[in-house]
């Protein structure tokens, strides 16, 4: 019987979660919340593997298994023209309860401590 999978932390939503090119035609790939988390970390917010492991509370090497998925899918989308959705996965959101998020502020965090 396999592990049960843990939920992974994600800060917030994307403000968009669809992204049409123009004249695309190669269908769509699905791009699940876990795995935008991932590529937000790593390479907007310049994480290490390991930092964003900690922050998504999970293993590095899952972090690299849903960040390898994920570069899959992007350079899928990029290379055929796709629509690319952020949908789904095994996530839970951020609960704004925490001192620090660790991603440098969330919406959440921002906005209590107003």
């Amino acid at each position: 019987m396999p592990r049960p999978v843990k939920c992974r932390k994600v800060c917030c939503l994307p403000e968009n979660n669809e992204f049409y090119p123009s004249g695309g035609n190669g269908g769509i790939v699905t791009l699940t919340v876990d795995e935008y988390e991932t590529i937000r970390l790593i390479d907007k917010e310049n994480f290490s593997q390991e930092r964003c492991s900690w922050f998504m509370q999970v293993s590095r090497p899952t972090v690299q298994q849903i960040y390898n998925s994920a570069r899959r899918k992007l350079a899928e989308a990029l290379v055929t023209g796709a629509v690319i959705r952020i949908d789904g996965g095994d996530y839970k959101l951020c609960d704004g309860k925490e001192k620090q998020c660790g991603c440098g502020g969330c919406r959440r965090h921002r906005l209590c401590d107003k």
